[in-house]
């Protein structure tokens, strides 16, 4: 058990502070996500060790999957770490039984996480939610206020709110940054 415990530190320290924190910059996730990984290490470590009934494993697991994330506004990309933060938990509970399995699969799941929230796979997209001081009735004039403002490309808009009393419109967009503004965040 020792060896999947200092395995299962290591990984969720690289995933929680190497890749999410460094990334994302939500601290408040931080203790959720290794919250989260402990807690199933343990589960798993003691469904292990006590031989418990797998029905009761299957609950315990059931329970979980009912928790719902009810903190401010979790993207999926931070559900996504969630979920590797809880598969980290239950392939290093089973370390003891397969340590170079679990180290391996450790491996994959970084990696995989590490390449798919590369800033320069997908880097130049943002989504905001934007609110103006206008209504625009036209929705080609609304996207053109939007590239002007945000100075980007806009690739979808989707107006959410409008409040004509207050001429205020609230848009949920996604766009494009240029080159030039890759790396400012």
């Amino acid at each position: 058990m020792a060896t999947g415990l200092m395995m299962d530190v290591v990984s969720i320290v690289v995933l929680a502070y190497g890749l999410y924190y460094r990334r994302h910059h939500r601290r408040d996730l931080l203790f959720a996500y290794i919250a989260l990984n402990v807690g199933i290490f343990a589960v798993v470590s003691l469904l292990l060790v006590q031989r418990i009934d797998i029905a009761v494993g299957f609950g315990l697991f059931g329970v979980l999957s009912i928790i719902r994330l009810r903190s401010s506004e979790i993207t999926q990309q931070e559900i996504a770490y969630y979920f590797v933060a809880l598969v980290l938990g239950l392939v290093n509970g089973i370390a003891g039984m397969w340590p170079l399995t679990a180290l391996a699969l450790n491996a994959v799941l970084l990696t995989v996480m590490w390449i798919a929230d590369h800033q320069s796979l997908l880097g130049r997209t943002r989504h905001q939610v934007v609110t103006l001081d206008v209504v625009h009735a036209d929705p080609e004039a609304l996207k053109v206020d939007l590239e002007s403002r945000l100075r980007a490309r806009v690739l979808q808009c989707e107006v959410t709110q409008v409040d004509y009393v207050r001429d205020v419109t609230v848009v949920d967009v996604r766009y494009m940054v240029p080159n030039s503004r890759v790396g400012a965040r």
